[in-house]
């Protein structure tokens, strides 16, 4: 429901009661209370500011940088967009991909390792103090393989869903009562045929690199919580499973994966809000596919390829990141080595119109996304170790870059707590 549609009728007709009036005005007021985001009164107790977390590598993966040392807590500006360092809120190897359960009371990060209880990653659990966005630490647990790079958690607070790009591996890890995580409930090995190494794509040049192996990038559920889908680049294809949401286990669906184009290297996919859209970022191609999603059998379906990088653009480039705007009319992708990124928009079909680029005034964007109510979005630029922000035209979608920098070691990510 809508705040601009729920309203008490002042109107005189005669027979409304002083008394009843009253009892409206109050209703409304609460209700406006109710509906009102946390930022705009006070999140984290200070007016006017919201808190952000930041994930940074503190070991280089990939010749990235380690300059990090783990979760940064700042706050945000909500006019200007600013970022202002509160402190280091927890040491942490490799905290590359951070995600809050529903509540907002938890969060959890990779530790993008492979030395963990043996040769695996690991999943750092931390409890949330909403009030100043302190973290307690509550449990590491194995990531059940070599080098997390994603991690995401169900809509119903329950599990928290693990990709492990070096290992090639899934796993569904249980939230305990206390937030912490307990033992795999589930994983899965990707297996089978791999992708050239030379992308399908002529405009990906030398673009190759994980071809060599499977290499499970991310999974995440879909809106309506039945399914959890995982790319993996290595093998060039999205998988979905329907989710057991009791006993924490998955299985494959009818058509089990759809394929990307050979070499292209699916990376990060992204749910537009009708959950009937699903747009997939290549690594290797420069590309996103947009698909049609079954929300009843978890099918796929492409229905358009669209480039990230200028047309006649020839040379190495890697995808990194891609978001779709609050209101699901742009859509955004991040492009390393080129240091873009790329803006399009949506019409009433869901398939998109490059609307240019815009540079990520940085080197190597890992990341980008969006302040709550998307005024601001954000470019970790991991390599010049900063991340630049961007004010985004709400009718155009375009960015216009703000003049700030926040200097960090190796931003990986950053989360807003809202």
């Amino acid at each position: 429901m809508a705040l601009k549609d729920v309203k008490p009728d002042y109107r005189s007709n005669g027979n409304i009661s002083r008394r009843e009036l009253l009892k409206q005005s109050v209703a409304f007021a609460m209700l406006r209370s109710a509906l009102t985001p946390l930022h705009a009164s006070a999140a984290g107790g200070r007016s006017g500011k919201i808190l952000a977390y930041v994930g940074t590598y503190s070991a280089a993966v990939d010749g990235g940088g380690s300059n990090g040392k783990g979760i940064y807590l700042f706050e945000m500006d909500i006019t200007s967009g600013e970022l202002s360092l509160i402190n280091l809120a927890a040491e942490a190897r490799n905290a590359s991909w951070l995600s809050l359960d529903p509540s907002g009371r938890h969060l959890y990060a990779v530790n993008e390792v492979a030395d963990f209880d043996g040769n695996s990653g690991s999943v750092s659990a931390f409890a949330v103090n909403r009030a100043n966005g302190e973290l307690q630490l509550l449990n590491v647990v194995s990531s059940e393989g070599a080098g997390p790079a994603h991690l995401s958690v169900d809509a119903s607070g329950k599990f928290v869903f693990v990709a492990n790009y070096a290992g090639g591996t899934l796993a569904v890890l249980p939230i305990l009562s206390t937030g912490a995580l307990g033992p795999a409930t589930d994983v899965h090995q990707d297996t089978g045929s791999l992708g050239p190494r030379i992308p399908a794509s002529a405009a990906a040049g030398f673009s190759f690199s994980g071809h060599d192996k499977p290499h499970a990038h991310m999974i995440h559920a879909d809106p309506g919580n039945r399914f959890v889908l995982q790319s993996d680049l290595g093998q060039d294809r999205i998988y979905v499973y329907r989710l057991d949401p009791v006993a924490g286990k998955l299985s494959p669906v009818n058509d089990p994966f759809v394929a990307l184009p050979p070499g292209d290297g699916p990376r990060h996919f992204t749910f537009h809000r009708n959950g009937r859209w699903l747009y997939s970022l290549q690594e290797e191609g420069s590309t996103v596919v947009f698909f049609h999603f079954d929300p009843a059998t978890g099918s796929l379906r492409a229905q358009q390829t669209i480039s990230t990088v200028p047309t006649g653009f020839k040379g190495t480039n890697f995808t990194s990141e891609i978001l779709l705007s609050p209101d699901g009319r742009f859509l955004y992708a991040a492009n390393r080595l080129h240091d873009s990124i790329a803006i399009f928009s949506l019409n009433g079909e869901g398939r998109l119109h490059s609307l240019g680029e815009t540079s990520t005034r940085g080197d190597y964007p890992r990341y980008i996304g969006s302040a709550p109510g998307g005024a601001f979005l954000y470019a970790c630029n991991q390599r010049s170790d900063s991340i630049a922000s961007f004010r985004v035209d709400r009718k155009s979608g375009m960015l216009t870059f703000t003049g700030r920098y926040t200097s960090i070691g190796s931003p990986a990510c950053i989360l807003f707590l809202t």
